[in-house]
């Protein structure tokens, strides 16, 4: 069986992954949460964007899951700090009445971003589900999943 990263061998406690010998490479991760927003909320889009009291949906959606991304490390333990390099969010919607958020999130380091693209596609789904729910809570938040990652030891595809 194999050993959790996260867990030291000696101790059996919880720390920090050492990534001090990994090699500096050029790492991508993209990821994706679907938000089904239901009929009544699809009604108010207009030209790509979503508007509500609080603002413009999306815009606001991208701008939020941006931010999340840059907070990666102060949200999930362990993470560790990462000078993202890009970071790019994008909204489309579907005829199953869905947004799908795809986060993808670029740095030249020791360590993966995965984490982080998770976390800003998550975050701005979440934001729409806030920023939409004066019109409908029948909204769902669904299948937040890593589609690609790039650079370090492995690479991966979703299948």
């Amino acid at each position: 069986m194999k050993n959790f990263s996260h867990i030291d061998d000696d101790s059996n406690q919880p720390r920090m992954v050492d990534v001090s010998d990994k090699a500096v490479t050029r790492r991508t991760a993209i990821a994706t949460a679907i938000i089904s927003l239901g009929k009544q909320v699809m009604l108010g889009l207009k030209q790509g964007e979503l508007h509500t009291k609080k603002g413009p949906v999306f815009q606001t959606a991208i701008i939020a899951g941006t931010m999340a991304v840059k907070k990666t490390a102060e949200l999930i333990p362990f993470c560790h700090p990462l000078p993202t390099e890009a970071i790019k969010i994008t909204i489309d919607t579907n005829d199953a009445f869905e947004a799908v958020v795809t986060c993808e999130v670029t740095v030249t380091g020791k360590t993966g971003v995965e984490m982080e693209a998770l976390t800003g596609a998550s975050v701005a789904a979440l934001t729409i589900y806030d920023m939409c729910k004066a019109v409908s809570q029948e909204m769902v938040i669904r299948e937040t999943k890593l589609i690609k990652k790039t650079g370090g030891k492995s690479d991966y595809t979703a299948g």
